[in-house]
């Protein structure tokens, strides 16, 4: 048996500029953390004393015989990936609900190519794996998605992504003493706007608009070394807070599906309590928003948005684990061997 553990991340600066319709012309960046808040992946040899020949459970549970009866999109195209046969026992748990904002299909992806890795007895170094997430939820599904989340929640930590015309991402962690660290961590507060939403769904859109928007996006780029500035020196974290009310405000110019009554709302009501700035996460619709604040006033914006689901956070910085790794899996590959079966 296999488990992994893969972090939720969040999306700072940058968001819209790693669609390849974006940076393919114009290059692409990012400023991202991942968070404790996980998804987990339990994978597993499913013995031959059910009458399915492999089991998938994640919203739902599905008992299947061939590749082609599973639904979830992300197990059946990673198996398709990877070449593997569906006789396995694959289980999904997360922390936090699925799209909402926190790259959740992307972190499911990485954590569930990282346990069939495992389980077929395989190392693969982050970068990779990131890049298999991309592949995966790009050319197979064909999903509308970027490039951060899956770099993001494989690499874990504070990282500065920069993405070149062809795709590759140069990920730079962003080395803070550990007194700005915790300075950073105690202006987040993360609430849960009772929203979700299928992101490609809002991406989409955006990506459509991406030739009327240069503008607004290109400044969106800009901010990430802007931001970068900030946490890199040695003032107050108020800069921070001001570039994210800059950013969430174009974000919102890229498409009236981006953001919600409850979310402006509750936006504006965490600012008047005495906010710098905030975004929602994702690609908007729903999920969950980012409030940036002074430590002192965190009381009083809980008290303006208790409306609202608060989640305690702290940083992260491990990524995409496997935290069990049960020899007797590799036991039975080998029983599997001696009975001339294929590992697959």
């Amino acid at each position: 048996m296999i488990i992994s553990r893969t972090p939720f991340r969040i999306s700072f600066f940058g968001g819209g500029t790693d669609y390849p319709t974006w940076f393919q012309e114009h290059g692409g960046a990012f400023l991202s953390t991942t968070i404790n808040r996980y998804c987990y992946v339990m994978c597993r040899h499913l013995p031959p004393f059910f009458d399915v020949r492999g089991r998938i459970s994640w919203s739902r549970i599905e008992g299947v015989s061939e590749i082609e009866e599973i639904e979830n999109p992300v197990v059946r195209e990673s198996l398709r990936f990877l070449r593997m046969e569906p006789a396995l026992d694959i289980h999904y748990h997360g922390d936090l609900p699925a799209r909402a904002g926190l790259g959740s299909s992307s972190a499911f992806a990485v954590g569930l190519l990282n346990a069939l890795h495992a389980l077929r007895g395989e190392a693969v170094s982050k970068y990779d794996l990131a890049q298999e997430a991309i592949h995966v939820e790009q050319v197979l599904i064909r999903d509308t998605v970027g490039v951060q989340d899956q770099m993001a929640s494989a690499h874990g930590g504070l990282n500065h992504g920069v993405i070149a015309s062809n795709g590759t991402v140069t990920m730079t962690p962003i080395n803070l003493a550990p007194e700005r660290l915790f300075h950073l961590e105690q202006h987040m507060m993360l609430f849960f706007s009772g929203q979700t939403r299928f992101a490609s769904n809002v991406a989409a859109e955006q990506v459509k608009s991406m030739a009327e928007r240069q503008r607004e996006l290109k400044r969106i780029q800009s901010l990430v070394d802007d931001a970068l500035n900030v946490l890199c020196g040695s003032g107050d974290m108020a800069a921070f807070g001001e570039l994210l009310h800059e950013t969430w405000q174009m974000k919102r110019s890229l498409s009236a599906k981006v953001s919600t009554d409850v979310v402006d709302q509750a936006y504006d009501a965490a600012r008047a309590a005495g906010a710098y700035g905030g975004k929602l996460l994702g690609a908007g619709g729903g999920g969950f928003l980012l409030i940036f604040a002074p430590p002192g006033r965190r009381a009083a914006i809980a008290s303006a948005l208790n409306h609202l689901l608060e989640v305690p956070i702290e940083l992260e910085f491990q990524g995409s684990q496997i935290i069990f790794n049960d020899p007797g899996a590799r036991s039975q590959s080998l029983q599997r061997l001696r009975a001339g079966l294929s590992l697959t």
